[in-house]
């Protein structure tokens, strides 16, 4: 999607494949002759997708001088450690939690933060994976067993203290070279198994405070760390307060609405930010909801005959989990966003998006 919307730019996008560590196109994924060390030179620019990059690798993208968005950014977004760290330093308000890499440290954590626990790989988790729930005491024994067999020196752990919140919410912003900042709305997500299911943008019901509270959050973060580029920040609403649930040095797929619902997508703008170019506007056009597809294939085309339905879908083979795609929809209302949504539950397998006649009904009648 970034390439996708790079080549309108004039710009010219290849790929690192960071396992095999070959350069390969990256929508007919056509490895090319060149190594990685002849890229990293014949690059004007640098940037990243996704915020687990080897240590070696991120070093050496960062000492060309060319990457963006910042290596501490890309490092605090793959490290809760290092992110909790970060949200402590600029006193930005998230979860009470407690760090172990020690299992007998578990009991101080409880003792702590209470019974209701969620707890956090502090690496290589996402989409729910590397996550455990305690949800009382006599849970406390198994949960042990089960977390004895991690190597916590290595990957320690985030204790976080469960959290009865109103709703998740995220703010993306783009920041050019420089320092102008542009912000997309706040934006409403629905997690199903530790896993976005629905984006509802903009939010309903955001206040001009919640609107405040998060672009302050959102700044400090940015010029703190120097950042250039797309940033994701995710929130737990609790009441009029906004607690930082994680940050995503990237673009963010609680963004992709903005293909179809925005002046500019987030895509383009993070393009635009790391090539110095202006930014784009983030004018909204329609309320849009974007509805991930997730470990399945069998839907039928015939969703497109909705008004406003676009359909994207990501080359992938089928696997319990995986995101295949997403379909963003438009409308002039969020009432009639909501109808469309359910007019969308027809053409899908229901256990695979189970949050949507909720969201339609919810929607239908604000």
């Amino acid at each position: 999607m970034m390439s996708l919307a790079a080549y309108p730019l004039g710009l010219t996008v290849m790929a690192i494949d960071v396992n095999a560590r070959s350069v390969v196109d990256p929508l007919s994924k056509t490895v090319f002759t060149c190594s990685v060390n002849e890229a990293i030179e014949q690059a004007d620019v640098i940037s990243a997708e996704f915020e687990h990059i080897p240590q070696d690798l991120l070093e050496q993208v960062n000492a060309s001088g060319k990457f963006y968005p910042a290596k501490a950014a890309i490092e605090a977004g793959a490290d809760r450690v290092k992110e909790k760290a970060l949200l402590a330093k600029l006193a930005i308000d998230n979860c009470p939690n407690y760090i172990i890499d020690d299992l007998a440290l578990l009991d101080n954590a409880v003792a702590q933060l209470g019974e209701q626990l969620i707890i956090k790989a502090s690496r290589d988790g996402y989409d729910g994976y590397g996550q455990w729930r305690l949800n009382g005491l006599q849970q406390l024994p198994a949960l042990k067993q089960q977390l004895s067999e991690l190597d916590l020196k290595k990957v320690p752990l985030v204790i976080e203290k469960m959290l009865k919140f109103e709703r998740e919410l995220s703010l993306l912003g783009a920041r050019g070279k420089d320092g102008h900042i542009v912000f997309y709305p706040l934006v409403e997500n629905l997690h199903h198994q530790g896993q976005l299911h629905v984006t509802i943008a903009p939010a309903t019901q955001v206040t001009e405070a919640l609107n405040q509270q998060a672009q302050h959050i959102f700044r400090a973060l940015v010029e703190e760390l120097d950042y250039v580029g797309v940033l994701a920040v995710e929130f737990f609403q609790m009441g009029e307060q906004l607690l930082v649930n994680e940050i995503a040095p990237r673009v963010h797929n609680s963004g992709h609405w903005s293909m179809q619902g925005a002046d500019t997508c987030q895509f383009e703008n993070h393009l635009r930010a790391i090539s110095g170019l202006p930014l784009g506007a983030t004018t909204v056009f329609k309320p849009t909801a974007m509805l991930n597809i997730i470990g399945c294939d069998d839907f039928t085309m015939d969703m497109l005959s909705i008004a406003g339905c676009h359909l994207h879908l990501y080359g992938k083979t089928v696997r319990a989990k995986r995101k295949m795609g997403h379909v963003n929809i438009s409308a002039d209302n969020y009432a009639e966003l909501g109808q469309k949504i359910q007019a969308f539950a027809h053409y899908v397998p229901e256990e695979h998006f189970p949050m949507l006649k909720d969201e339609a009904h919810r929607l239908s009648t604000l």
